[in-house]
């Protein structure tokens, strides 16, 4: 958050919006339970709230089945294409040279040649060129596990995400940015949305991990069924949604690793390459302070903690 905060300050744009955040839980709410002393350690205000509360500070929301919640009045969203671009305007600016293209070298893991470029450091691109350089950073989303299909691949997996956005009502503001905060409703599925959001309509989608998917040859067409099952929900829990026009949708795609934790190492044969990813949904948020702890590794030749390396998928030896 300081860093997200820093990066608007100096760059004089907004990328984050405070508008809240209302975890609602079912039954006992263990991942919730569990989220408290960590917010409380990390110094992320909040407060636990009985369903009667919440009903009655938000009472555009049908609460029923919600046992209870907590509210991060200072947490919020962000944005995602914008601060993407940004990132790389301020890059080129600052000399950066940015590339769209993508890697046509056969096989990155190659333990007797250094893929397959004339230099053997450099990296063969799709329109014909090489890309030399003394170190690389593979950061590549979901194509992680196809790149690097030995090394990642047994323990990485691209799924569907359908995202959802629905019209709000005329001259009903209830369910602006300004009178509903973000929301999470965690029960035998993980919905959760955003208000507002550049005045693309009411967000929906479900954070319940989808069917594997090809980033590259998959459509961006959503699910029938999971459209369906988003306008039931959003009538239920949001009654004065019924109805709601569906405005526009989007396919996400989460690079998830098996342990749901990132991956920062260098690649066991070309050591001059670093592998960055494994998001599991919650990668993007974490971007800045991410860049800094991968910027500091690479240029000082330092080592990850163990808990990012790749090691920890090695098979654990049998015991006696």
């Amino acid at each position: 958050m300081t860093l997200w905060k820093q990066h608007e300050s100096q760059w004089k744009q907004k990328f984050f919006f405070p508008t809240g955040v209302l975890w609602m839980a079912q039954g006992s709410g263990e991942f919730e339970r569990a989220s408290l002393p960590l917010l409380k350690d990390a110094g992320v205000p909040f407060e636990e709230l009985p369903t009667s509360q919440m009903a009655h500070r938000w009472p555009q929301i049908n609460f029923d089945q919600i046992s209870w919640g907590f509210y991060e009045p200072e947490s919020g969203y962000l944005l995602a294409r914008a601060s993407a671009q940004a990132v790389v305007e301020h890059f080129s600016a600052e000399g950066g040279e940015y590339l769209h293209a993508s890697t046509a070298a056969r096989d990155l893991e190659n333990e007797n040649r250094n893929w397959l470029g004339q230099n053997s450091k450099s990296l063969p691109l799709s329109d014909g060129t090489e890309l030399a350089a003394d170190r690389y950073v593979f950061a590549c989303g979901p194509w992680l596990g196809r790149l690097f299909s030995r090394t990642v691949g047994p323990h990485f997996v691209s799924t569907r995400q359908d995202v959802f956005f629905f019209g709000t009502p005329v001259n009903d503001p209830r369910y602006n940015e300004e009178n509903i905060p973000v929301w999470a409703d965690h029960g035998k599925r993980f919905i959760y949305g955003i208000p507002g959001n550049q005045g693309r309509g009411f967000k929906l989608a479900d954070d319940t991990r989808g069917p594997e998917f090809d980033p590259t040859s998959g459509e961006r067409i959503v699910s029938d069924d999971r459209l369906a099952a988003a306008r039931d929900y959003i009538a239920y829990r949001f009654p004065g949604m019924k109805d709601a026009p569906l405005v526009e949708t989007r396919v996400c795609q989460y690079e998830n690793t098996t342990d749901h934790d990132f991956i920062i190492d260098r690649h066991p044969v070309n050591q001059n390459a670093w592998i960055v990813g494994g998001g599991s949904g919650h990668g993007f948020k974490h971007g800045p302070a991410l860049g800094e702890m991968v910027a500091r590794l690479v240029l000082n030749d330092e080592t990850a903690e163990r808990v990012y390396r790749l090691s920890r998928f090695a098979p654990t030896p049998a015991t006696r």
